[in-house]
């Protein structure tokens, strides 16, 4: 009769039976179906150390420009043993590019050209910020041009996971640096003494060249500098040379990639005939109704007085890769957040609670996302006096996800456990990524168990 009671369900044979021999069963029902519409982005809020760097136009996709501002943390301690302003000798801009972090032409050469910031930079600040009015045009501190070769794109052997993009900036700045941890240590000692006295920070932008758009794992300041003391032992003088990392972009400080997409008139085309799109950076995501209240309304029918437990509800999503020139392809991770959440979840810096918000990885061999962990929330409705349009309207987003792994170490062997946790969940605001929902090839798996009580 349970299996009567749905399409597309099915029920295994009895698993098991009680003193009173009644029949215990396990039913999956996939009878379920969502409904989707494609909705704008709109601005988003980095919360990345990554930068986007570089101007591109991908048929198929659209043009994407991004240039960066950036604040740094700087280190509590700078060098001054047998160290005086004499020896500073030079200061670069560092950026790191692993391997294959970017979409685009490998050859074109680009340029670009860093700016110091003149003013705080707002907080929060959005992808959609406009640095004019931020950075003197007219106090450039250095430029660059980089190509392929310089981002390890030849290196056909892999011996490289990242290049570097280095950029010469004005040995004065190195100075005034040493200078005014001399004068007032404490204005290195935490984030905000350092950018509201000393140093505000970066603006790096594309300054000529197009065709390729760059993701940047890391940005710092290097110094470069000599010692120079007297050896009594052997009465000689000697100098060393040496080189400090100590300004880096850190998660306790503002950087944003400034983001410009226009999306191809292809992609829209899409759109308009109904078909769900998910493009990121800040272009398109998936308003999604999820069949909460029919799944509700079929399981109580379904077990009506009978004793029943849940023990899973899963959700599916097939996607199809959208053709474009550079294969751009879906995002590694997907974001299903109810709606009335979305914005709370990025403004509070969440993790997911598999209640109101769930992520999964992209399967390239299935061509889906899977969320697997969705019992919670169905619980939450059944507990509800009424399950209304909030409660079953969702988002999908691309998102950025940061993992820690932990475990026990030697130098020769791993011991112990390892585990994976994440530590943060923001906007995806890295290189393209698209792809369409197949909305009517999702699939939605609730498993019971259900036992009828002989009397």
């Amino acid at each position: 009769m349970l299996c009567a009671a749905a399409i597309a369900c099915e029920e295994t044979s009895p698993v098991g039976e009680s003193v009173a021999d009644d029949a215990v069963r396990i039913i999956v029902d996939s009878s379920f179906t969502i409904s989707c519409k494609t909705i704008e982005t709109g601005a988003v809020q980095s919360r990345t150390i990554s930068a986007l760097l570089g101007d591109v136009e991908i048929e198929g996709y659209g043009s994407l420009r991004s240039d960066v501002v950036a604040q740094f943390m700087t280190a509590s301690v700078l060098d001054t043993t047998y160290v005086n302003e004499d020896l500073i000798d030079s200061i670069k801009l560092v950026l790191a590019v692993p391997r294959g972090s970017f979409v685009g032409d490998s050859l074109v050469p680009m340029g670009l050209s860093v700016y110091p910031l003149t003013r705080d930079l707002p907080s929060p600040i959005y992808s959609d910020f406009d640095p004019s009015g931020y950075y003197d045009k007219n106090t450039r501190l250095g430029v660059k041009t980089y190509n392929a070769s310089q981002l390890g794109l030849s290196d056909t052997l892999g011996t490289w996971a990242t290049k570097y993009i280095d950029v010469t900036l004005p040995s004065s700045m190195a100075k005034d640096f040493y200078r005014a941890y001399k004068n007032n240590p404490s204005h290195f000692a935490t984030p905000d003494a350092f950018i509201g006295n000393v140093f505000k920070g970066l603006y790096i932008t594309n300054s000529y060249g197009a065709g390729r758009i760059t993701r940047v794992a890391q940005t710092l300041m290097r110094m470069y500098y000599r010692r120079a003391w007297h050896n009594t032992e052997t009465d000689r003088d000697t100098v060393a040379s040496y080189v400090a990392s100590y300004f880096g972009v850190t998660p306790e400080v503002v950087v944003n990639n400034n983001i410009h997409l226009t999306i191809d008139q292809a992609v829209r085309d899409r759109v308009s005939q109904g078909q769900a799109v998910v493009l990121a950076p800040a272009g398109l995501e998936v308003e999604l109704t999820f069949p909460g209240r029919e799944i509700v309304n079929s399981y109580r029918e379904a077990v009506g007085k009978d004793l029943s437990v849940i023990n899973s509800l899963t959700f599916t999503i097939p996607v199809e890769e959208i053709d474009n020139e550079y294969d751009v392809a879906p995002p590694t991770y997907m974001l299903l957040v109810l709606k009335s959440e979305r914005d709370k979840f990025f403004a509070s810096n969440s993790l997911t609670d598999n209640k109101t918000s769930f992520y999964a990885t992209y399967n390239a061999t299935t061509h889906s996302y899977s969320f697997t962990a969705m019992r919670d929330y169905l619980l939450s409705l059944l507990d509800k006096e009424e399950i209304t349009d909030d409660d079953v309207t969702f988002v999908l987003c691309p998102i950025d996800v940061q993992k820690e792994t932990t475990g026990s170490s030697s130098y020769y062997y791993y011991y112990g456990t390892t585990s994976t946790t994440e530590t943060a969940i923001t906007p995806y605001v890295s290189t393209p990524v698209m792809a369409r929902i197949l909305t009517d090839k999702a699939k939605i798996k609730l498993t019971y168990s259900a036992q009828s009580i002989k009397i």
